[in-house]
């Protein structure tokens, strides 16, 4: 099959081209990067250079393509949050001019929640097309922007934590994920996919993560959602992401999350979490 990526080299796309080059697929994989070039094509992958944000280019490189799968990535700087809630719109303009029959969605386990952005249901324009959501739980590297934080106040703080069950989830497990979906038949309409590696309450998942680093005891404190958008704005995210990530994280802490989880729990993934914290160990005292 032809399939197109988004993501350039990223902790998703980097290991879903790997595996779908390996299967025999003819991939090309979209990055804004030109020094990526090189490094795509040694993959056995063809590369398209150019940014989501520009239609044409888009159009161009979705052109042809048996299956595309679209993921946006967050400017946790971005002032305006409809510019990411709008590179879906050039997705979906791009689908139907091309007529493209089948399109995975990276989504998240909330994003159907969101009041602020509404990432999904901007999909309800596409007719025809065979549309799968994957919807992750949390990236254990989201534990990457925690350093400072756990290193300086010796704890993790977030408007969800304790004993908040979370699906967590590896990186290499969602793109295998989404190599199995695009290797399965095509279903008609919606699906929605879950996608989790290893299910625990964030006091586990911290004491997991403390033990790697030498904090054992680290504990994952609940505040307002106030309180951390104060924090993330003082570490540089703009106020709208800030307000993004709160509503987020909301949703997490008040079981609306889970609810639908636990009605679609899916096969977890093969990387468990002290799998990653022995490597997440490592960078953390050489950072």
């Amino acid at each position: 099959m032809k399939i197109v990526l988004t993501g350039s080299l990223g902790n998703i796309s980097k290991p879903l081209t790997a595996m779908l080059v390996k299967e025999g697929h003819e991939v090309t994989l979209i990055s804004t990067d030109t020094n990526k070039q090189d490094q795509i094509q040694a993959m056995g992958a063809q590369p398209a250079i150019g940014n989501i944000q520009d239609l044409p280019f888009l159009i161009k490189a979705f052109t042809g393509a048996d299956v595309v799968y679209c993921m946006n990535p967050l400017d946790f700087t971005a002032r305006d949050v409809n510019i990411w809630d709008r590179n879906m719109d050039n997705y979906i303009q791009a689908i139907k001019i091309t007529g493209i029959k089948r399109v995975i969605v990276l989504s998240g386990w909330i994003a159907h929640l969101l009041n602020s952005v509404q990432p999904e249901k901007k999909y309800e324009a596409l007719n025809d097309v065979a549309i799968t959501f994957v919807r992750p739980g949390p990236f254990y590297s989201n534990f990457y922007h925690l350093k400072d934080m756990i290193r300086q106040q010796g704890m993790i703080v977030s408007n969800y934590g304790g004993e908040d069950m979370i699906a967590f989830v590896a990186p290499e497990d969602i793109a295998a994920a989404i190599a199995e979906e695009i290797n399965a038949p095509a279903a008609t309409g919606t699906k929605i996919v879950y996608v989790a590696s290893e299910e625990l309450t964030c006091n586990e998942a911290a004491q997991i993560i403390g033990e790697a680093v030498g904090i054992p005891g680290l504990q994952w404190i609940t505040c307002s959602g106030e309180e951390v958008k104060q924090g993330l704005e003082a570490t540089g995210v703009s106020s709208e992401v800030a307000g993004l990530l709160v509503e987020m994280q909301e949703n997490m802490h008040n079981g609306k999350a889970q609810k639908d989880y636990d009605l679609n729990r899916p096969v977890l993934g093969k990387r468990k979490l002290r799998d990653f914290a022995r490597e997440y160990a490592v960078w953390y005292h050489q950072n």
